[in-house]
């Protein structure tokens, strides 16, 4: 496992020659972020290369020297764990975005109350509940705990499928693999196949939230490019795509 980081550096450092900034962000990101870089870029000029994936894993690239200027983590704990090895610019630190987590059906499905008396089994019907991997990626552990607090999880836990990221998750629902899942609502609003059914109890989970920061070897457009994420014009996008704001 370790050799690919190597890898993952040299395909990055291709990239990065070429870039104004890097960014590495969690993958519930993804379709808003894209918009928003391409919104500065037009702005500014300046070239940005996001690479996408779960929060451990890019946590781990960027502890293991992975080119990057700036973190979009989906986990307050990730971050605070580059900051315990000083690998980000602490006072660049800051809370970015909030989130809900939802319960998707592949196409078209009724909606259901998601309470303790909500029947997961039967819902399923013999097939899995997809969900981002529920011990380290942060939508994974967010729904587990969902699902934990609503007393759900023990009767869940033997048909659930778990994949890399909630990204991932969300396209086996989309492709019909599995016929529900739980994702973010920022997720759901990205992909037309699925369906929202129902959404968890704020008070269910330990509140999401997306924190950003600069790393060590933030270049010079890095904080602007972190000032435009927390600008009206990005978080306009942010919240059209079904990110919450942060009061």
């Amino acid at each position: 496992m370790r050799l690919a980081i190597p890898v993952l550096a040299l395909v990055l450092s291709a990239q990065t020659a070429l870039a104004d900034v890097t960014v590495f962000a969690a993958a519930s990101l993804k379709t808003a972020l894209d918009q928003i870089a391409l919104d500065w870029t037009a702005r500014t000029g300046s070239r940005v290369t996001l690479s996408y994936g779960g929060t451990p894993a890019l946590a781990r690239q960027i502890a293991e020297g992975a080119p990057a200027d700036l973190f979009l983590s989906a986990s307050k704990a990730w971050m605070d764990d580059l900051q315990d090895k000083a690998l980000i610019r602490p006072e660049t630190r800051r809370d970015l975005l909030g989130n809900s987590l939802v319960l998707v059906a592949h196409g078209q499905a009724a909606p259901v109350t998601i309470d303790a008396s909500l029947d997961l089994p039967g819902l399923l019907q013999g097939g899995k509940l997809a969900m981002a991997l529920v011990d380290a990626v942060p939508a994974g552990q967010y729904g587990k705990e969902a699902l934990a607090t609503l007393g759900l999880w023990v009767a869940a836990e033997p048909s659930i499928v778990q994949s890399e990221n909630v990204r991932a998750a969300l396209h086996l629902v989309a492709l019909g693999e599995a016929p529900l899942g739980i994702v973010y609502a920022s997720d759901a609003v990205a992909e037309p196949s699925v369906t929202v059914i129902g959404s968890f109890p704020a008070e269910s989970h330990t509140p999401i939230v997306y924190p950003a920061a600069l790393t060590l070897e933030a270049g010079p457009d890095a904080m602007d490019f972190l000032d435009h994420l927390s600008g009206p014009a990005a978080q306009a996008v942010f919240q059209a795509n079904g990110f919450l704001p942060l009061q």
